[in-house]
């Protein structure tokens, strides 16, 4: 386990804004949008509210030394809202306790860490389950995004996607890096970090070429236009038979001969330069063979978002500092692919970080060492059957993501904030 020695006045600032965004993406929810259709990627939005509480409270205030848990605020709150235990098609069928009951649970779990942080504040192992906590909540903000898009609920901010902008050319083409060893991973002593990201490692890596830009609208509806989903010879067998039916990515249509897009409950028009989201892994790769590119390795994609000159590395791409303005992060929604020029990496590449996550070309396995932290759960599970995606998107808290953060979902998985940049094949 990383030590982290956070001021606890940040943390306490951290806790009540990732609750105030929690309630500001689900306080217009009611009645049945509490539950929503029993599907696979979302949960019912009232369990969502009572696990996000539950789950502070275990390892913030439950969790003894000895391990062992004491009393919940909610008698038999682990038989409803421990996820590891609690199987998902269960959750829609639970006695769960009523909204009002629920927002209750959750006020009095906040209060009661903020007490504690007052009279514990450089208690590491305290404060180490309290940025996981906040880190958990943040999570799943960027899930009940997903949820209300999947669902067709109306847009959670009330703001419709940023206006369309010209594409700069100065930023089309890729950005070259030369092939070596290099680090990738979390450094230690720099922070909390999950435990798929421990720790640094050396990597070999041949030359590569890597956009400098995710993959536009544009140009994802020029593959479509050429048949992309008609064409098996650009599909993988498996991919091919994940698509089925579709002709097009997910939330896109055609009327009167206009293409448009699904955001959350309306439709807009598809704008061209921003980056295509809601394409899964297959998809991605269908269009990286009909254009004869690749996806990058996840090793690829940390280098070229971390290259600082003569072998050192970022935390950002831009630098080491959490800057907020030179990332589409805790946004209302997308913004063109020529946005935020001081965002750039060293080697010349836009919005690594934000506006969309990215597929990477990698299987999520563990890193040389793996030691799985206290929340056992979180990477282990799902080693070998997920993809790799990374920067973070437009619904992603700065203080959360990093280059070295690993996201992963299966390669199916196309209601995620998800598109992709490319490489040059070899």
């Amino acid at each position: 386990m990383s030590s982290f020695y956070a001021d606890p006045r940040t943390l306490s600032q951290q806790l009540r804004d990732s609750r105030r965004h929690i309630l500001a993406l689900t306080g217009d929810l009611h009645g049945q949008q509490l539950f929503g259709p029993k599907r696979a990627i979302v949960n019912p939005v009232l369990w969502e509210l009572g696990h996000v509480a539950w789950f502070q409270e275990h390892w913030c205030l439950r969790l003894r030394p000895d391990e062992s848990l004491a009393a919940s605020l909610i008698e038999g709150s682990d038989a409803l809202y421990d996820s590891a235990k609690v199987a998902h098609d269960a959750r829609w069928d639970l006695p769960l306790p009523t909204l009002t009951e629920t927002l209750d649970f959750q006020e009095q779990v906040l209060e009661r860490v903020l007490a504690r942080l007052e009279r514990e504040p450089e208690d590491p192992w305290f404060l180490y389950f309290v940025q996981l906590a906040i880190f958990h909540e943040d999570m799943h903000a960027e899930a009940f995004h997903y949820t209300r898009q999947t669902l067709g609920y109306t847009d959670p901010l009330r703001s419709r996607t940023s206006a369309a902008g010209g594409e700069s050319e100065a930023r089309r083409g890729d950005a070259e890096v030369a092939g070596g060893t290099y680090s990738i991973g979390a450094p230690r002593d720099s922070g909390f970090h999950f435990d798929n990201e421990k720790w640094a490692h050396p990597v070999k890596v041949a030359p590569f070429r890597i956009a400098r830009v995710p993959v536009t609208n544009r140009e994802f509806l020029e593959f479509v236009s050429e048949g992309g989903y008609r064409r098996r010879e650009w599909w993988s067998p498996e991919g091919w038979e994940c698509k089925g039916e579709a002709s097009a990515p997910r939330y896109w249509s055609v009327r009167d001969g206009q293409w448009l897009e699904r955001r959350f409950s309306e439709s807009v028009p598809l704008q061209p330069d921003l980056p295509v989201m809601h394409v899964d892994w297959h998809e991605a790769n269908a269009y990286c063979r009909y254009a004869g590119r690749r996806l990058p390795s996840e090793a690829e994609w940390e280098i070229a978002a971390s290259l600082e000159g003569a072998g050192g590395r970022r935390r950002f791409p831009w630098g080491d500092s959490r800057d907020p303005g030179r990332a589409n992060l805790t946004s209302a929604g997308r913004v063109p692919v020529d946005r935020y020029p001081s965002g750039d990496s060293f080697g010349g590449c836009r919005q690594m970080i934000g506006n969309v996550w990215e597929w990477t070309a990698s299987a999520f396995e563990p890193y040389p060492g793996f030691v799985a932290d206290p929340y056992l759960e979180y990477s282990k599970p799902w080693f070998g059957t997920h993809k790799v995606l990374r920067g973070g998107s437009f619904a992603t808290p700065l203080r959360l993501i990093a280059n070295s953060w690993r996201n992963f979902y299966q390669p199916n998985r196309g209601d995620v904030f998800a598109g992709f940049r490319t490489c040059v094949s070899q």
